[in-house]
Parts: structure tokens; C-alpha cells; sequence
């Protein structure tokens, strides 16, 4: 079943049962038995093996313990603690009540959500948690829906890091570009080089960007969206009232304290930021061989670790402050508790992730997308536009933007370098757009996860609110790899990409202005 079509199946039932029963871990705990099924040719104990295994290398891993994902799934707990710190001592509400006098409007607090996105480019998970705990109490302020800060959230983190050299995943895909220079003897324009001439070629990415201010100023509430923000607008009921308590959100938890100060909120926080940056800084600068730059730095840096540090030295300061705060006050074991249980829904969701990733991985769905494209014939003016959408549907079924990169980027630069050396650098830029389009469409991915950790939204309705938005610049951006394709252009296409991502918007919101 390896490296077959076979091996599409579980990716794709996963994906059925989420939109159908829209409940996330019966889907992915589905989709694990299936291929883990597919590996062992139906054996039921040797599934079961397969499936132990998996989970016990999440936490060990040749003997060790896995430390990287020790380290975020502790991270994800101390957050939980630090947010109900902040809730818990008023910082959440002063923060709200300071924001609401200076942004008085609701698109005013949705652009300023994704000005924070684009400004906290290091990381695409540092992005997604820290942008939720600064916007959130604002968004909540002006009855903007969880599922709407989601949205910007997500679509801002991964768009903003996979264009920034000076990031984590700019850095890795840096390194990616490097070796397969060396590999395919390109001499005439370096890496970094490279990287930067591909940003205006990386046309999701920048459509994605664009079209979050337009959803904002334009109010394009589209889909299922649409009922999230007119729920929130007529009833103040920001989640779906239906569902379980969600992660991050501790509304009806504690009563926060009538003294709480804004540096409640804003100096953990500020904490967090500083202390993560530096831990990242020092963590690159230490595992670097040779010359140490900015570049090398962020390509060796220990994000997971740094978070964990960042994290730590956050919920101590929360803690202080929760401690010189006048009575009453909170229980500080209370608070603990409660915010370790708020994490808990997204831990189970990223445990499960790890898994049927792994399972996928094991049953080579990447590679048998990769296969296709390597074996078809077909004209170079395609290529990027072919690579866009492979790229995007191998991040969907895999739900990983980085393992995308790795398998992609090589094949890309090898078939361009044989068929037309000047599609190298649009086919490569494609391939991280499609990842990224893909990545915005899974309920698998990472990054998706953690934007729905860090808005306090469900997991399902980010994920199906997002996916319109998502397909809306998909096609934009198709369009303008097909341009590319036949003009060899660099400006024309994407500006003709961004130009139909705002004519699009315009008609929908005429539309429906047209209605109401």
C-alpha cells in the first residue's frame, strides 16, 4: 500500500468525516486505524503495534526522551497557566477596556489583529500564541467572533514567516535551497539571494496577507463565517454556545480582579516576546559552526526550547503580580489548574496530529504526489502552477508545510533545471505557496492548531471558516502562476493576483451589500 494511490485513503477519510461529523479526533482518530490498517495489509494486532509505537515515539524517541515535543506540549501548558493569570487578575479586562477607548470600531480591531500577525514574523507558532493573547481581549472587547481572530490569526502567521529570511521557516527553507544549488551545480545567484527574488513570486502568501485588511474593512464575512460574526454582533456570544469549552478560553472561569492593571496583561506578555527572542538568538547562536550570522542563527535555533524558556520566565512574572495584588483574590492553585485543563483539548488535538502524520508518512503519500510530478511530461510553462497545486494538496493530506518543502523544493529544482532553468525560482516559490494554501486548509497542520489554541476558537470552525478565504486566494494566486508560466513575468502576474483578490472581495461585498 506504500507509495500508492492506496495511501491517499486515510488523508481523505479524515478529511470527509471532519467536514461531515465536524468532530476533529474522531476524524483523526479514524484516519490513524485506517492506515495504520493499510500498513499492516488489515492485521488488526499489528495495527494496534503500529499505532503504540507511534504514540511512544512522540515521547521517546531511540531511547531518549523526544525533547522537541516535550518542550511545546509543555510550552502549550504554560500558556494555559499565564492566560489564566492574565484573566484572572483583570489584566485581560483593563487591556480591553484601554484598547476599546483608542480602537473604537470593529474593523479598526480586526486590522490592528493583523498588523500584530504581520510585526511577529519569527516564528509561525510563537506567532499564532502571542498574537491571540495580545488581540484577544480587544476582539472580545468589540464582539469580533473567535473564529474571525482565528482567521487572521492564521492567516497572517504562516503567509508573514515563509516570505521573512529573518525566521525561523525562512531560515530552514534557506538551508533547502543551499544544498540543492551545490546538488545541481547552480552557481550564478546564492541562496539568500535566491529566497528574497522569490518573495514576489510567492503569490498565496501575499494575496493571503492582502485579503485578511479586505475581510477586515471591507466586512466580507463569507460562508460560515458569516453566521460566527453575526452571532457575536446581535448576541455578544463569541463561540458557538453548543460546543465544549474551547482552548485558551476562560470567560466564565474566573471573576477577574476589580484591580487589575494593564501591565497585567502587557508585561508577561512582553516577558514572553523578549525572553523567546533571546532564548532563539542564543540557542541559533551556540548549535552555529563557523561564522555566526542572523541566517545561520534562525536556521539553528531551538524554537521549541526557546518557547519553553520564554514560557517559564512569563507565568513567573503572571505569578508575581497574581501574588501583590490586593485581596480578593484568586486561588493561585485554582488558576493553575483551570489553565492546564484549557489545554488540554488542543494537546489531544496535536497528539493525534503527530500520529496520523506519522502514519502517513510511513505510508508515503508525499512521495507518491511527488512521483506524479516527476513522471508527467508536460510543457514548463505549467510547471509553476502544477507545483502550487501538488504542493498545496501534499500539505493538506500530510498536514505539514515543512515536509512539504523537503520533498518538494528538490523535485522542483531538478525537473526546471532539465526543462527550463527560468521557471527555477517561480516553481520553487510555488511550491512554498501551495504548502502554505495547503497547511491553511488541514485540520491537521500545526500551525492551524495553534491559531485556534491561541484565539480561544474551536478547531472545526476555524478550519471551515478559513477555508473560503483560503480558496479565494488559491485561485488568485493559480491564475497568476499560470501568467507567470507563459510571460516569464515578475511584477505583471502579481499584480494581476492581488488585483483579482480585491475584485473578488469587491463583488462579494457588493453582493452583499445587495442582499441585506
Amino acid at each position: 500500500m506504500e507509495g500508492t494511490i492506496f495511501s491517499l485513503i486515510p488523508a481523505i477519510l479524515m478529511l470527509v468525516l471532519v467536514l461531515v461529523t465536524r468532530n476533529v479526533l474522531l476524524s483523526l482518530g479514524t484516519g490513524i486505524v485506517a492506515g495504520a490498517l493499510l500498513i499492516h495489509d488489515f492485521s488488526i494486532w499489528d495495527s494496534l503495534k503500529e499505532i503504540g509505537i507511534i504514540i511512544y515515539t512522540i515521547f521517546i524517541s531511540e531511547g531518549s526522551l523526544n525533547t522537541g515535543n516535550l518542550l511545546l506540549l509543555g510550552f502549550l501548558l504554560l500558556l494555559g497557566i499565564m492566560t489564566a493569570f492574565l484573566q484572572a487578575s483583570g489584566g485581560s479586562r483593563a487591556f480591553g477596556e484601554w484598547m476599546i477607548k483608542r480602537v473604537k470600531t470593529r474593523v479598526g480591531a480586526q486590522a490592528m489583529s493583523a498588523v500584530l500577525g504581520i510585526i511577529i514574523f519569527i516564528d509561525d507558532y510563537f506567532n499564532s500564541l502571542a498574537v491571540g493573547q495580545i488581540a484577544r481581549p480587544l476582539t472580545d472587547r468589540h464582539k469580533i467572533s473567535r473564529a474571525k481572530l482565528a482567521y487572521i490569526i492564521d492567516s497572517t502567521s504562516a503567509p508573514v514567516t515563509v516570505i521573512s529570511p529573518i525566521s525561523s521557516w525562512g531560515a530552514y527553507i534557506i538551508g533547502i535551497i543551499s544544498g540543492l544549488f551545490v546538488a545541481n551545480g547552480i552557481t550564478d545567484i546564492g541562496p539568500l539571494e535566491a529566497f528574497i527574488k522569490m518573495i514576489p513570486y510567492n503569490l498565496y502568501a501575499l494575496g493571503a496577507i492582502l485579503l485578511v485588511f479586505l475581510v477586515a474593512y471591507l466586512k466580507m464575512d463569507i460562508g460560515p463565517m458569516k453566521a460566527h460574526e453575526q452571532r457575536a454582533i446581535q448576541t455578544g456570544e463569541l463561540l458557538n454556545p453548543k460546543q465544549d469549552r474551547v482552548p485558551g478560553d476562560l470567560t466564565d472561569t474566573f471573576a477577574a480582579h476589580t484591580d487589575g492593571k494593564i501591565y497585567h496583561l502587557l508585561v508577561p506578555i512582553g516577558v514572553l516576546i523578549l525572553a523567546t527572542v533571546v532564548s532563539m538568538l542564543v540557542t541559533g547562536a551556540n548549535a552555529s559552526d563557523g561564522n555566526v550570522s542572523i541566517i545561520s542563527i534562525f536556521a539553528n535555533t531551538n524554537v521549541n526550547l526557546s518557547l519553553f524558556i520564554g514560557g517559564t520566565i512569563a507565568v513567573l512574572t503572571s505569578f508575581v503580580f497574581h501574588g501583590l495584588q490586593r485581596k480578593p483574590k484568586s486561588n493561585a492553585g485554582k488558576i493553575i489548574v483551570e489553565g492546564l485543563k484549557t489545554m488540554l483539548p488542543a494537546i489531544y488535538i496535536l497528539l493525534l496530529a503527530w500520529t496520523i502524520g506519522s502514519v502517513i508518512g510511513t505510508l508515503k503519500t508525499g512521495e507518491y504526489l511527488a512521483q506524479i510530478v516527476d513522471n508527467a511530461s508536460i510543457s514548463p510553462a505549467w510547471l509553476p502552477l502544477l507545483f502550487f497545486l501538488i504542493a498545496g494538496f501534499m500539505a493538506l493530506a500530510t498536514g505539514t508545510s515543512w515536509g512539504t518543502f523537503g520533498i518538494m523544493l528538490p523535485i522542483a529544482a531538478e525537473v526546471t533545471v532539465i526543462t527550463d532553468i527560468s521557471m527555477l525560482l517561480p516553481s520553487m516559490a510555488a511550491v512554498l505557496a501551495g504548502s502554505v494554501f495547503g497547511d491553511h486548509c488541514t485540520p491537521i497542520s500545526d500551525t492551524t492548531i495553534l491559531s485556534s489554541t491561541g484565539a480561544g476558537a474551536n478547531h472545526i470552525d476555524h478550519v471551515l471558516t478559513q477555508l473560503p478565504y483560503a480558496i479565494l486566494a488559491a485561485v488568485s494566486a493559480g491564475i497568476g502562476y499560470l501568467i507567470i508560466g507563459f510571460t516569464n513575468q515578475v511584477v505583471f502576474p502579481l499584480i494581476a493576483t492581488l488585483v483579482i483578490v480585491l475584485a473578488i472581495a469587491l463583488i462579494l461585498h457588493f453582493l452583499s451589500n445587495t442582499k441585506s
